[in-house]
């Protein structure tokens, strides 16, 4: 973990350049090679440890709730920053003014990331006993493991979940953008419109985690994706105008509440779907194959709806593309209830 977070900070530091296009891309590649392969899997398995076979929603939901509050508090740091260097606002800026802001943003969020790295070395100690009692596992077990992976309904199912789950959370990346070319709100008040959904992240984890734990993780992805299916239609619809701010409030925290709940769903049902703690951090890497995926097409395809649509038109379509996922999702997830609810009965 220490390794990953140093070569990330690298990247930010990189990042704070202003490389190419050939050189983010690159980048982005890297940061998935440094904040995924290395440690994804590990944290999720050593979450469900921790969660044992009672409190994995709120494991899950902590360990969320968690992210959600660091990334609310990075989301205020830049917004301070900007609010420091541009006193008269954003607007009156130029955009060596803003590219030099941005700078600064990166270079101290990735100066944290590497402080945080280096306190996770000294404070942080693997347990010599624990990793001396870890038998060695071949290539040929490993083999095994992912075939019997491949066998399980519920990974799958959860596959599915996790890519329509995860289409939701990619289009929160635009909500700054509606608030500012489709509501009007300046760029400082769109931007802690995204920093505030962050800060209802960290309550949407910890409170759906709980009510995991009381019913099952699947039948709160059901309710999940039928509250982001209404929340995706009525964007959809054309109904929010710059006018309707509350309208506008309502659906984006509906929207939101769908999408966060799943940050702390897809990965607390695991137990539910009977996948065996050995093989959990091979099954996470398969779902997370599949199920991360619009991290490569969501960007893309939002970019070339708003481009061709522009204005209000092209976020409709986006939000329109968001409720057949959620449709998809939803269904997944009944399968995926039915499946774990006849097991338990029979």
């Amino acid at each position: 973990m220490a390794i990953s977070l140093l070569l990330t900070s690298l990247g930010g530091i990189y990042m704070s350049t202003y490389p190419s296009y050939l050189g983010l891309s690159i980048l982005y590649g890297y940061w998935g090679f440094t904040t995924i392969f290395l440690f994804w899997a590990a944290m999720i398995k050593a979450t469900r440890v921790w969660g044992g076979t009672s409190r994995q929603g709120l494991a899950f939901g902590l360990l969320d709730g968690g992210r959600g509050l660091v990334s609310f508090a990075f989301g205020w740091l830049g917004i301070l920053i900007f609010s420091i260097l541009f006193i008269d606002g954003t607007e009156t800026a130029s955009l060596l003014e803003r590219k030099s802001a941005y700078q600064y943003v990166v270079i101290i969020t990735s100066i944290i990331v590497a402080l945080i790295a280096i306190l996770l070395i000294f404070i942080l100690k693997d347990n010599d006993s624990d990793t001396a009692r870890s038998p060695k596992i071949s290539n040929r077990q490993i083999l095994k493991n992912y075939i019997a992976v491949l066998k399980i309904p519920s990974v799958w199912l959860l596959m599915v979940i996790i890519l329509c789950a995860y289409t939701g959370y990619k289009i929160t990346d635009i909500y700054s953008q509606y608030a500012n070319e489709v509501m009007g709100y300046s760029e400082t008040e769109s931007a802690a419109i995204g920093s505030n959904l962050l800060g209802i992240r960290i309550i949407i984890g910890i409170i759906i985690g709980l009510l995991a734990d009381k019913t099952r993780s699947s039948f709160m992805m059901i309710i999940s994706f039928a509250i982001t299916i209404l929340g995706a239609l009525i964007f959809a619809s054309g109904q929010i105008e710059p006018h309707t701010t509350l309208l506008f409030g309502f659906t984006i925290i509906t929207v939101a509440t769908g999408v966060y709940a799943f940050r702390t769903l897809y990965f607390s049902a695991i137990q539910e779907g009977k996948i065996p703690m050995a093989v959990t951090g091979t099954a996470v890497g398969l779902m997370s194959i599949v199920g991360f995926t619009p991290d490569i097409f969501m960007g893309p395809i939002m970019g070339i709806l708003i481009d061709n649509s522009p204005g209000e038109l092209g976020f409709q379509k986006v939000f329109l593309m968001l409720s057949i996922f959620a449709l998809i999702g939803f269904i997944a997830s009944y399968a995926f209830h039915y499946i774990n609810t006849k097991k338990v009965s029979s």
